[in-house]
């Protein structure tokens, strides 16, 4: 018998941005009431605390997790049974990293929603430190919004810029909203063009601009299905990939030489036995979104972008083998 499906609501962002305030809100609307008994997972404790007098439903049940140790699968699954709740709330530590948070949660647990906070007064602070601004990334990449609050801090068009530049460097379909101390919401509204042309019979990236294509392609997926794509990639011998299957992709940095992490799509060739790991190549292939266990934990119902190879001819590397996000 299938289990029941648990909709986690999932709340990331530094320590003190405003997480706590956002949840107590949000648990005082009745709008939110669904019904269901609810589990508020607590990973960090701030100045704030929640006051569950003035949540407008009942059934809630909080549980603070103090180390990272009893982030694991069964105590989750404890905390389920012992709740008997249908949805989750979970307020996250902002020092560690989310994927530590989809490796513990149970098959049945499924992020619904992502959202992100940020302190004006700080962001720009944390922008400008790798080891901060790598952790602020790692939070973005999966968030659906990210909410500045004490927005009068960044309220100038330079600051406006590099919050921008820094969310799209996580993510391009991560909306962003500055919140001010009386209550109004300013969104922001930069325009994100692609360099390069996606109505294209043939949609060529350029080598530069393989990072962008790739976030795009992740974050908008049904964009490229039954697209043909051609692009310069390195390749990726990988039992991850599948049957007659290779990986095609690039090295990326997020922001310093620490974050460098190899990214591509799974793609379908007769002959990949023929490619040399690591060997520059054009790929021409056909882009289809399908079930891949690569996507297991990254996309709904684990399905992505997954290629069909058209042709694979040898290439020359480029001047510079590590593209960016942004």
């Amino acid at each position: 018998m299938a289990q029941k499906e648990i909709p986690c609501y999932l709340f990331v962002g530094q320590l003190e941005s405003g997480k706590t305030r956002f949840i107590q809100e949000t648990m005082e609307d009745p709008q939110f009431d669904s019904g269901d008994k609810t589990l508020l997972l607590v990973c960090e404790e701030g100045e704030e605390e929640y006051d569950p007098d003035r949540f407008a439903f009942g059934g809630v049940t909080v549980a603070v997790i103090s180390d990272k140790a009893e982030l694991n699968r069964q105590n989750l699954q404890n905390w389920e049974k012992k709740s008997g709740c249908g949805r989750v709330i979970i307020e996250y530590n902002g020092m560690w990293l989310v994927q530590e948070l989809y490796d513990a949660l149970p098959d049945n647990w499924l992020i619904y929603q992502c959202l992100a906070t940020a302190d004006g007064t700080t962001i720009k602070t944390y922008a400008n430190d790798n080891a901060m601004r790598s952790l602020l990334l790692d939070k973005l990449r999966g968030s659906e919004l990210l909410v500045v609050n004490r927005a009068e801090k960044v309220n100038d068009d330079e600051s406006r810029q590099l919050i921008h530049k820094l969310v799209r460097q996580a993510s391009r379909r991560c909306d962003i909203a500055y919140e001010f101390g009386d209550g109004s919401v300013a969104y922001d509204d930069i325009p994100d063009p692609l360099p390069f042309d996606v109505n294209a019979p043939v949609i060529e990236i350029p080598e530069e601009y393989f990072g962008i294509w790739y976030m795009d392609c992740m974050d908008d997926m049904q964009k490229y299905d039954g697209k043909t794509v051609k692009f310069l990639a390195q390749v990726c011998q990988t039992v991850r990939a599948g049957k007659d299957s290779f990986v095609p992709g690039r090295f990326a940095m997020t922001c310093c030489v620490q974050d460098i992490q190899f990214v591509g799509f799974p793609c379908r060739y007769t002959d990949y036995k023929k490619l040399k790991q690591r060997d520059w190549i054009t790929l021409t292939a056909k882009v289809n979104l399908k079930y891949h266990p690569i996507y297991k934990g990254q996309t709904p119902d684990a399905v992505g972008p997954v290629l069909t190879a058209l042709t694979v001819e040898p290439a020359e590397a480029p001047r510079d083998d590590v593209v960016m996000f942004s």
